[in-house]
C-alpha cells in the first residue's frame, strides 16, 4: 500500500509571518496536530501540537511567529512511498506526522499515527466479521504454505495474517484472520496435518 491512498490530501499549511496564535486557531479549528510550513509553495518546516505547547505562554504568544518554533528539515515521505516504510519512520523517530512531498518539494498531503492506525486496521480486517485461527507452525518452512493451502481447500479466505513470536525458545503464532466461515472444520483440517492450533473464533 502507498501513503498516498492513506494521506490526508491538500493538509491545511502555514507560512513564516503567521503567528503561534493562529497555528493554535488553526489547529483548534480544525481539530490537528500538525501544520506544514511553507516557503513559494514549498515545505520549510513543520510546526506540532508539542511544539506549541512549548511556547504557548500568555505573556509571549500574541506576537510570537512560528520561524522560531518550528521544526526545520522534517522527515518526509513522498505518495508513492510504502506505508509500511512510513510507519517505521514514524516508530523510530518517535514522531506524530509526516509531511508528503512531491518532486518539487511542495506538500501535496500529511499522514499522521492516526491514518496508519486506519491502514493497519483495513489491512487486518479488523472491522469486518471475520473469522481467526491461531496455529503454532514450528520450524518447518513450508509449513505456512501448507496450513494456508488447507484452509483455503476447507473453505476458507485468508483476509490477513499476524505473526506472534518471542524469545528464549519461543515458538512462533501465526494469526489467519479468515472471511466468515465454518472455523471448526479448517480447524480440525489443521490439527490432522499436525499442527497445533491454538484458538479459534468463528
Amino acid at each position: 500500500m502507498k501513503v498516498a491512498e492513506w494521506m490526508v490530501k491538500n493538509p491545511i499549511v502555514v507560512t513564516l509571518d503567521q503567528r503561534v496564535q493562529d497555528c493554535v486557531d488553526l489547529m483548534r479549528e480544525h481539530s490537528i496536530r500538525h501544520l506544514p510550513v511553507v516557503e513559494n509553495q514549498r515545505l520549510i518546516g513543520l510546526v506540532t501540537e508539542s511544539d506549541l505547547r512549548e511556547v504557548f505562554l500568555a505573556s509571549l504568544v500574541e506576537d510570537l511567529t512560528i520561524e522560531g518554533v518550528m521544526i526545520t528539515e522534517p522527515l518526509t515521505v513522498t505518495p508513492d512511498t510504502e506505508i509500511e516504510d512510513a510507519a517505521k519512520l514514524i516508530y523510530y523517530h518517535k514522531i506524530g506526522g509526516l509531511p508528503v512531498v512531491d518532486e518539487y518539494s511542495q506538500v501535496v498531503g500529511i499522514l499522521t499515527v492516526a491514518d496508519l492506525v486506519e491502514a493497519f486496521i483495513e489491512l487486518m480486517g479488523l472491522l469486518k466479521s471475520s473469522s481467526r485461527i491461531d496455529v503454532v507452525l514450528g520450524e518447518d518452512p513450508e509449513a505456512f504454505e501448507r496450513v494456508s493451502g488447507l484452509i483455503r481447500s476447507n473453505g476458507g479466505e485468508v483476509i490477513s495474517v499476524g505473526i506472534s513470536g518471542k524469545d528464549f525458545g519461543e515458538k512462533r503464532t501465526y494469526f489467519f484472520r479468515l472471511e466468515k466461515c465454518d472455523v471448526e472444520v479448517i480447524a480440525s483440517a489443521i490439527q490432522e496435518a499436525g499442527y497445533k492450533v491454538v484458538s479459534s473464533t468463528a
